[in-house]
């Protein structure tokens, strides 16, 4: 994976760097919603959950279907791949430190042991 040069990324996080769409992602992931099934949750017009629901299909967070006049949303969990690759590939870092911090842990217990 090259997490250097991934556009993918970009539009991901810049989804998810908002909290009212990192909520919209959750009330997707119980169940598709039109623009007027989201904008019930939130105090704020159906303008600004439509500028919100665009950020988060550019960022292929979502998928739009058109049913019948209405426009339905649903979580696309693929698309959080992207981020959660990104993410993994820092777990290394996480995974070497709390070796060391273990190892050092244990050298220490068998010096207060001896």
């Amino acid at each position: 994976m090259n997490i250097l040069n991934d556009d993918g990324i970009q539009g991901a996080f810049r989804a998810l760097a908002d909290p009212t769409r990192r909520e919209i992602l959750v009330y997707l992931s119980k169940e598709d919603m039109t623009i007027g099934d989201v904008a019930g949750h939130f105090a704020i017009t159906r303008a600004a959950v439509k500028k919100h629901l665009t950020i988060l299909e550019a960022g292929d967070l979502i998928t739009v279907h058109p049913r019948g006049r209405e426009r339905v949303n649903r979580l696309r969990p693929e698309g959080l791949k992207t981020a959660t690759d990104w993410l993994d590939y820092f777990q290394q870092f996480w995974d070497q430190r709390l070796d060391a911090l273990k190892t050092a842990a244990e050298a220490e217990e068998r010096k207060n042991n001896d």
